[in-house]
């Protein structure tokens, strides 16, 4: 299953140059950027770790790309992603997220039904990385 988060996700993987043009895009827009990581990428799992702290200060596009390189390269099986934010008071939001490391295998979902009462059902959304022993990460099978 191809997890679909944040923009580009319906393309095929960027290459490190259309990752360079999108940070410099981001970085040009005045915006800070940030990546993170995790190996649980469900959609309500909104808070990723951080690798390091957002680069507020970064104003060229190679250096936000080392780290971008330096975070997949000691989490190759995880889901990393850059983030862009957007300072500027009355925005300060996100403006722009992108995944630019996925997993050589992508866990997937499947969707649990409960019943309540009466005809009510409850619909859960769980990720197959959730189905190991608590404290042991994701790996291939």
């Amino acid at each position: 299953m191809h997890i679909t988060q944040g923009t580009f996700s319906f393309l095929p993987p960027l290459t490190n140059e259309e990752i360079s043009k999108q940070i410099e895009y981001a970085l040009s827009q005045g915006w800070a950027c940030s990546v993170e990581f995790t190996d649980d990428p469900h959609p309500r799992n909104t808070y990723w770790e951080m690798w390091g702290l957002p680069m507020f200060d970064l104003h060229d596009a190679a250096g936000v790309l080392q780290e971008v390189n330096a975070c997949r390269t000691t989490y190759p099986q995880h889901y990393v992603k850059v983030n862009a934010f957007d300072s500027v008071r009355g925005f300060e939001t996100m403006r722009l997220s992108f995944i630019v490391n996925r997993p050589a295998v992508e866990p997937g979902f499947r969707l649990e039904r409960q019943e309540g009462r009466g005809r009510a059902q409850h619909y859960a959304m769980r990720t197959y990385a959730t189905d190991r022993p608590a404290g042991e990460r994701y790996t291939e099978r």
